[in-house]
């Protein structure tokens, strides 16, 4: 234990154990799962982050030891520590420079907002140096003055390789081209069992796996394609969900991004006239339905149905709408008489 905090202290990092953990000291191999909770302070003790509290939730960190983490001090403290275990670290100033921005993206996960948003696409050296706000005053107040920084951990769990499912944004990209039909699989299954949010987010995941892929194509190559064509029957089942829930504006917006692509899909142009006949754009959605049978006569009596029920609503709607006004304007009914007692 001694020699191990000595090494720590050489490297500029003083470890203070709070409390014990259980057990022996994990070996710690690349590949291993470690989930934490983390505190930062600033050396007067001010608070910089909390994973209990950020985000008005209380959700630890978890790290893929190997795997390039851009704060490579978090990697070199937890393989100190015995599951359970609290230990306070405080590195110097070359460790943390890049806290601000693992920071923000920390702080941006835990709204659900994107990781990378308000960052440059430079390296993390660059952003440091360059005077672009990252939208915290603490952090912005921090990049622009570098300082040791103290890390309170807590080690709740050690996962060995193999042992867990991949995140996404941890896997290769044959891991990622491969775990799609899977994805896709489970979603459907979810869906036939009436678990539409959920099976929503495992189309969602397929179409974030394939959409990462295609970043690194040439648009409009056929690697580029052959994934946009895996998109996009994920892409429709996701629509379908979103329809249950309701939301009929993001379905009519991803139909017709679809339908910019592929102007012949037909399940794009009956989903966005479903979704139109929903938000009572009775023309859009007639538009939508007549190429419907432009595209597959024999779909002929589903287009019927659905026109039949958007003019019964609409007639729905006009009637109530009209005994809802009945009498507002009736010019012959006796104004009110104010008595006084």
């Amino acid at each position: 234990m001694e020699e191990e905090a000595c090494q720590l202290l050489s490297e500029g990092i003083k470890k203070k154990l709070v409390s014990p953990g259980k057990g022996e000291l994990p070996a710690f191999p690349n590949g291993t799962k470690v989930i934490f909770h983390y505190r930062t302070s600033l050396c007067d003790g001010t608070v910089l982050d909390d994973s209990r509290t950020m985000g008005g939730r209380c959700k630890p960190m978890e790290l893929i030891l190997g795997k390039k983490f851009k704060l490579v001090v978090w990697e070199r403290v937890v393989v100190t520590m015995r599951q359970g275990e609290i230990a306070e670290f405080t590195c110097e100033t070359k460790h943390t420079a890049l806290y601000p921005l693992v920071s923000q993206s920390l702080r941006n996960i835990s709204i659900g907002k994107d990781p990378l948003e308000g960052q440059r696409h430079c390296c993390g050296i660059a952003q440091i140096h360059s005077h672009h706000s990252l939208g915290h005053r603490d952090l912005d107040h921090l990049q622009a003055n570098p300082q040791p920084l103290v890390f309170t951990i807590e080690l709740l769990e050690v996962l060995p390789p193999g042992s867990y499912q991949l995140d996404m944004w941890a896997m290769t990209d044959k891991e990622k081209f491969d775990l799609v039909p899977q994805i896709h699989e489970e979603g459907n299954k979810l869906f036939k069992q009436g678990q539409i949010n959920e099976a929503k987010e495992k189309y969602y995941n397929g179409i974030a796996c394939l959409k990462n892929l295609q970043m690194k194509e040439q648009p409009g190559d056929e690697a580029w394609l052959n994934l946009d064509n895996m998109v996009t029957p994920l892409l429709l089942n996701y629509s379908q969900c979103l329809f249950l829930q309701g939301q009929y504006y993001e379905v009519i917006e991803h139909c017709s991004a679809l339908i910019f692509k592929y102007e012949k899909n037909v399940k794009a142009w009956y989903k966005r006239g479903k979704a139109h006949a929903a938000v009572w754009n009775e023309a859009e959605a007639k538009a939508d339905f007549t190429k419907v049978l432009e595209l597959d006569p024999s779909l002929g009596p589903s287009v019927a149905k659905e026109l039949r029920a958007m003019e019964e609503r609409i007639r729905s709607k006009q009637q109530e709408e009209k005994g809802r006004y009945k009498g507002l304007f009736n010019y012959n009914t006796p104004p009110a008489t104010a008595t006084t007692g």
